[in-house]
């Protein structure tokens, strides 16, 4: 029985033994976190990705600036970018226009033609090519083209002859009412001083400005050219456009003395006499 009693005691102290030792092994695994695989290309990725993003940055600064080059080089060129217009844009030809067509190796069909109301030029022996909105060098070609049925290569200058200049129209009380060239920068006291300047009967502080907007409508200024003088500040002096119309109203003083008889005047400005 000693000996059978030894032998449970050593087997039950061996499975404690076994068990701890289960225990253990198993604590120390979960306490030391398996190492996570390193990658190699990690570090080399994210200096990579940050290079890349960089020359993208660089690469995209780099663009907008030829393009910004590239438009500025086009503005240069050919006027405002925003619209598109031409910077210094040629004359277009308009009804009343004379021109002179002169042929280099065919000089019997030499002439003058001038532009009719409904835009057109008559040509010797051509027929009517259209002119109105036109530039010279476009009429020139399309002349050439209208010749080329019967002229070979005909060589070809037009040159311009007369046209509508731009004008400007002063009337009521200014001393030569009538029909101006409008020449350069001009303002509407210079227009009036070009009309011969203002009658005694004139309303200084009210000159009218009538400007056309469309075919329908038209806007005025009212002008107070007596303030301006006065003042002796011409900020406010209205610059005139082509077909302005000046209107200098007749002054209220003046409306009346030609009811009040001369001598009713004259005591009324003279009382020393009577």
């Amino acid at each position: 029985m000693n000996v059978f009693n030894k032998h449970v005691v050593l087997g039950t102290a061996g499975a404690l033994i076994l068990q701890l030792a289960v225990i253990t092994y198993a604590q120390q695994t979960i306490a030391s976190p398996a190492p996570v695989p390193r990658s190699s290309a990690s570090p080399s990725g994210k200096t990579a990705g940050a290079e890349s993003s960089q020359n993208q940055d660089r690469s995209g600064t780099g663009g907008s600036a030829s393009v910004a080059i590239t438009q500025s080089v086009k503005a240069g060129g050919k006027g405002d970018p925003a619209f598109g217009g031409e910077r210094h844009p040629l004359y277009r030809l308009a009804n009343s226009d004379t021109l002179d067509v002169n042929f280099t190796f065919s000089p019997e069909f030499n002439q003058i033609v001038t532009v009719q109301p409904d835009g057109f030029v008559a040509l010797k022996g051509a027929g009517t090519v259209l002119a109105e909105g036109f530039t010279v060098p476009e009429l020139q070609l399309a002349i050439a083209n209208a010749y080329r049925g019967f002229l070979h290569e005909p060589e070809i200058t037009v040159s311009l002859k007369d046209f509508n200049k731009p004008y400007f129209l002063a009337s009521g009380e200014v001393a030569r009412p009538g029909k101006y060239e409008l020449r350069g920068d001009l303002t509407a006291g210079e227009a009036v001083a070009m009309a011969g300047g203002f009658t005694q009967q004139a309303r200084h502080s009210q000159v009218i400005v009538f400007r056309r907007v469309s075919a329908d409508l038209a806007e005025s200024h009212v002008i107070d050219l007596k303030k301006m003088l006065d003042s002796r500040d011409l900020h406010e002096d209205l610059h005139l456009q082509a077909g302005d119309f000046i209107f200098v109203p007749q002054s209220r003083i003046s409306k009346v003395r030609k009811f009040v008889p001369n001598n009713s005047m004259g005591w009324y400005l003279s009382p020393s006499q009577f």
